[in-house]
């Protein structure tokens, strides 16, 4: 394995300690102070351009011609003037208006079509909430507090979407390749074009980029940088998918992300399809990935394999600034997670945040430190100043609404694996499955009796258990009747508190971070955590579709009221079950707001004294 120290900042620049190279007499020139470099350009004078660049040797709508993205810059004027800068980077499918696509059906084989005309939730309201949208190129934070620090901004608008050709296919190397291609003609090894078809050089360009985005924006981050590009130093993902199985599945079965029951490969990949004459393009392989994506067994296939970024991250050759919310549960927190344990694996340079927000940016938030931590990542890793951002801690946990904790490392150092049995008894107990009620309606109460679930409690916790890390489970259990196949367990928090729901409100208050410029004041109204106080909370959830107790990737049927064993995963967390607490397991079927939905009368027996739960906790427990 190539040593990373010697890959961290270019030997040019570390010559040079604190500052980039200095320019020629006369040429304008980044400055640097205090570790830090200051906003000595105007945004309110930086060249925009929008170059249209050659995907080459993809051609994904099968017309004939390379397909090609469109990438609107912006760069301080100087660079018509000799200045080179690096780029901050966000490619995404979204910045076109998105295109309105109903839903499958989960309730399966049901006179009852409930869900079969469902339109997905707005997904462009969440998007615009969490900035993943453009109303207008450059309406975000990058170009006002960036570009006059000396830095371009790019906006690729990826294959199938705009005012790109091509077509999106959730994933696919097709995707990863739009933005890699852009990130090569910064460097002269691709075509870009002018929209009168002339030749363009990116010759302001140091050829070194950042990648940044949430969501979406996020995932495409993660999947470029396992292609090892050249010139890629940087990416910070946020809310990212680091595998699009598990974005849609979940252990062999099919699992909707949270908020948008129903949606699956093929409808994000029409919801996106916004480029001219789409249809006529792209239907075709619309149907295609409609049918390959397989909502019938959920097993892992060549289809997800292709969109499993994992499998290359031995390429990864640009550093990680990883951010997750603990409460998303629409990219889950497993991928963040593994994509952490992939990369500490590979030695990769690397930093996470682990916020109390569900699927969102943590600049309207934390945003004095944020900006903070992510200009001196940008600067390190970019223009090469050597600022002591590596040397700080790598991990900040917020394990609170507002309340941060910085650490040597993620999962917290001392965390070890401690499992207990669900219930000492031996005999056996069963519930009956349905399909009506929440999970969150199952949790209440877990001392009483409930037909639809079984529930376990551990004794009132006598000091504070700190989970770090990824909690797995073993079940011995049998299923007959019915025809649901998912096992769900929850781990629960059983407490009255008041808790971070992941849901934000606005604070009144207006910061400013950026040069002002007409129709951008360079300021946001912050926001803060919604919390409420309740008598418990769901922390973390894990699913199995139990004929797939052997592999996800294949189906092998289970016979009616036979015991075995199944083990499964939760979402990774981060939390604190408080001492007079208690932690809870909850066992049910279908879990009504993620799984399919099948006739209810599954007779799921557990033998809880031959069932484990497996915590990663750190401290005595």
């Amino acid at each position: 394995m190539r040593g990373w120290k010697a890959l961290t900042v270019p030997l040019a620049l570390l010559l040079l300690g604190a500052a980039p190279p200095p320019a020629h007499a006369g040429t304008p020139a980044i400055k640097v102070e205090n570790g830090a470099t200051q906003p000595v350009f105007s945004r309110a004078d930086a060249i925009t351009q929008t170059v249209y660049v050659e995907v080459a040797g993809v051609d994904s709508d099968a017309d004939g011609r390379a397909d090609r993205v469109a990438v609107d810059i912006m760069r301080p004027k100087e660079t018509e003037q000799g200045l080179k800068v690096p780029v901050i980077m966000e490619a995404s499918p979204y910045y076109a208006p998105l295109n309105n696509i109903p839903n499958h059906n989960v309730d399966i084989d049901e006179e009852n079509q409930d869900a079969a005309g469902l339109i997905a939730r707005n997904r462009a309201d969440l998007l615009d909430s969490i900035g993943a949208t453009r109303a207008v190129a450059f309406d975000g934070y990058y170009d006002n507090y960036f570009v006059p620090r000396g830095y371009a901004i790019a906006l690729v608008e990826n294959v199938g979407s705009g005012r790109a050709t091509g077509c999106p296919t959730t994933g696919d190397r097709n995707e990863t390749l739009g933005p890699k291609a852009a990130i090569d003609w910064l460097n002269g090894r691709a075509r870009g074009f002018d929209a009168d078809g002339e030749p363009v050089r990116a010759t302001w360009s140091t050829g070194a980029v950042g990648m940044i985005g949430v969501s979406y924006n996020g995932t495409l981050p993660n999947a470029v940088a396992s292609t090892g590009v050249p010139g890629l130093k940087t990416i910070v993902p946020i809310a990212a998918i680091s595998s699009w199985y598990d974005y849609y599945r979940a252990n062999g079965g099919v699992l909707a992300p949270g908020g948008f029951q129903g949606e699956d490969a093929d409808v994000l990949a029409r919801t996106v399809l916004t480029r001219a004459d789409g249809q006529q393009a792209c239907g075709a392989l619309m149907d295609r990935i409609e049918a390959d994506q397989d909502r019938v067994t959920g097993d892992y296939s060549r289809f997800w394999d292709a969109r499993n970024y994992l499998n290359d991250v031995r390429k990864v050759r640009a550093s990680v600034f990883l951010v997750h919310g603990l409460n998303d549960w629409n990219v889950k927190t497993k991928h963040a997670a593994q994509w952490w344990d992939a990369l500490a694996e590979r030695g990769v340079p690397r930093k996470i945040w682990l916020t109390q927000g569900a699927h969102t940016n943590p600049f309207s938030f934390r945003t004095e430190e944020w900006l903070r931590q992510l200009h001196s990542w940008f600067d390190h890793w970019l223009h090469g100043v050597r600022n002591g951002i590596m040397r700080e801690p790598q991990a900040d946990v917020e394990y609170a609404a507002g309340q941060w904790g910085r650490h040597a490392s993620w999962p917290l150092p001392g965390t070890r694996p401690v499992t207990i049995p669900l219930k000492p008894a031996r005999a056996a107990e069963s519930f009956v499955d349905q399909k009506t009620r929440t999970a969150e309606q199952l949790a209440a109460d877990p001392d009483a009796a409930d037909p639809n679930r079984l529930a376990y409690a551990t004794p009132v916790l006598r000091r504070d258990v700190r989970l770090s890390g990824t909690p797995t489970i073993k079940v011995r259990a049998a299923l007959d009747g019915g025809r649901s196949p998912y096992l769900t367990a929850l781990l629960v928090d059983y407490g009255t508190d008041v808790r971070a729901t992941g849901a934000l409100r606005t604070t009144g208050q207006q910061y400013c971070y950026g040069e002002s410029v007409p129709g951008d004041i360079g300021c946001l109204i912050t926001r803060e955590h919604v919390t409420v106080e309740a008598p418990f909370k769901i922390v973390s959830r894990g699913w199995l579709d139990v004929r797939n107790r052997h592999r996800p990737d294949r189906t092998d049927p289970v016979r009616p009221g036979r015991a075995h064993d199944f083990r499964w995963d939760f979402q990774a967390q981060d939390h604190i079950f408080k001492a007079g607490h208690r932690i809870g397991v909850v066992l049910l079927s279908t879990d009504r707001d993620y799984t399919l939905r099948y006739p209810a009368g599954t007779r799921v027996t557990v033998w809880p004294g031959k069932s484990t739960v497996t915590l990663p906790v750190t401290g005595r427990f």
